[in-house]
Order: structure tokens, then sequence, then C-alpha cells
């Protein structure tokens, strides 16, 4: 980088100066303004490499992770003395993904099982399994990152599944070893793509392109969700927890 402002560009600059003929102090302060010149020019050579070896979208792709996670607001009614009241208002940060960038995943409610509605109903704790027994419901909201993020070399499908078998309980226990997008519960599913764009995958490769609004009904058939998209796509699911296929 030296030699190209040294033999080629300094050369035609410094040229125009010297027959001038002017005084030592002067020409000393137009040697100076060349030299800051050129010191500038290498910074904005070095800024041109640094994105062309993918280190400057690098930091772009680090600054986008770093965005506060996703939030919604869940409010829960009840009965006190035979009135229907707000018993909570709060928000709800998504859950962040620490082996998938950009991969969230919030847990709104869960009901186990048939609802009692003779007794208050609570969710004061993490569930054993986010996907109900027959009877039973949960809601979530998922962001997906794109798919290119698991395709990345730095990508660690071991430690994304361990991961997943604790915040995913119950669920990421069916996720197919040889395609971890791929999987299949005993549950009826409303799912609806809440924004972005999303491709739903089933049996014999294929393939529905859904977008925002698309609902599916997902009858207890193995499927997997990718997107196939450059941006995140979040959905809501529905789970209604049913009797097993015999």
């Amino acid at each position: 980088m030296n030699n190209l402002c040294t033999m080629s560009l300094c050369p035609r600059i410094t040229g125009t100066l010297l027959p001038l003929r002017l005084s030592f102090d002067v020409a000393g302060v137009r040697l100076f303004a060349v030299e800051s010149f050129g010191r500038e020019l290498l910074k904005m050579f070095d800024a041109e490499i640094l994105a062309m070896n993918g280190t400057v979208s690098e930091k772009r792709k680090l600054s986008k992770r770093r965005k506060k996670p996703s939030a919604y607001r869940r409010i829960v009614t009840g009965n006190v003395n035979g009135k229907s009241v707000v018993r909570s208002d709060q928000p709800l940060l998504a859950y962040e993904f620490k082996t998938v960038p950009g991969y969230e995943h919030t847990l709104v409610w869960v009901n186990p099982a048939t609802p009692d509605l003779r007794k208050e109903q609570r969710f004061d704790s993490y569930p054993d399994s986010v996907v109900p027994g027959p009877g039973g419901t949960s809601l979530h909201f998922v962001t997906f990152p794109p798919g290119a993020v698991f395709a990345d070399s730095s990508f660690d499908g071991e430690a994304a599944r361990d991961e997943a078998l604790v915040r995913l309980r119950g669920l990421a226990d069916h996720f197919e070893q040889e395609d971890p997008a791929m999987h299949k519960t005993n549950t009826v599913d409303y799912s609806v793509v809440y924004d972005g764009e999303m491709w739903m995958e089933l049996d014999d490769g294929e393939t529905l392109h859904l977008k925002r609004g698309d609902v599916v009904v997902q009858n207890g058939t193995r499927h997997a969700w990718r997107n196939k998209g450059a941006k995140p796509v979040t959905m809501l699911f529905f789970l209604n927890g049913a009797r097993e296929k015999q």
C-alpha cells in the first residue's frame, strides 16, 4: 500500500508542487498536507480491504445480534367475587438462543391438561414440557433466523440441540437426528405466519411458501419450518394436546 502511494499517486501530486518554487516553510506545509492526504487514502484503502474480507459485514452482524429481544404484552384475566378482572398485565421478553443467533422463543402460556375453571389458572414456573398433553394447550411466539445461520461454518449443531432440549422441553425430543428441523408431535397446531415469509416442508420434499397472515392447521403430521429468506420470520403457534394415533 505504501508502494502504491509512493510510486503512483504521490509523485503526481508532489510533481505539481515542486515547480512553484515555494519557500521552505510553505513547501514544508504543502508536503505535510500531501503526506496527510496519503495517510487518509491509506485509511480508505484499508477500509475497503476490511470490507472485502468480510470484517465490516461481520461487525454489522454482531450489532444486529445485540438488538433487544422481542417483547410481547400478556394480559391475564380472572374472576374475583364473581366479576372478571385483570390478574396480571406484563411484558414477556423473548428467550434468545445463545447457540443460534437470531433464534427466539417466547412461551406465552401453557395448560398441561384440560383446564379446571373452578380453580385459578396460573403459570408460575417453566413447565416440564412445552407440548401439552391431551386436552391441554400452549401458545408460543418463535422467531426463526435465516437458514444461512445454520449453514455457517461456526454453527455448532450439538450445542444448539443441547440448548433446545432445555428450553424446548418435550418438543426438542422429537427433533430428528438426520434433520433436526423435522419433527412431529401429538398435537393439533394452529401455525400463523406473524411477520415475514416462511416455507413449510412435509414428507417427500413437498414445500409450501407461506406469507404473513397465512395459517396452517397441523394435524399431528411430520413437518419442518424453513426460512429461505434473508430476514428473520416470526410465527405464532397454538398447540392443542391430542391423543396419540395408534
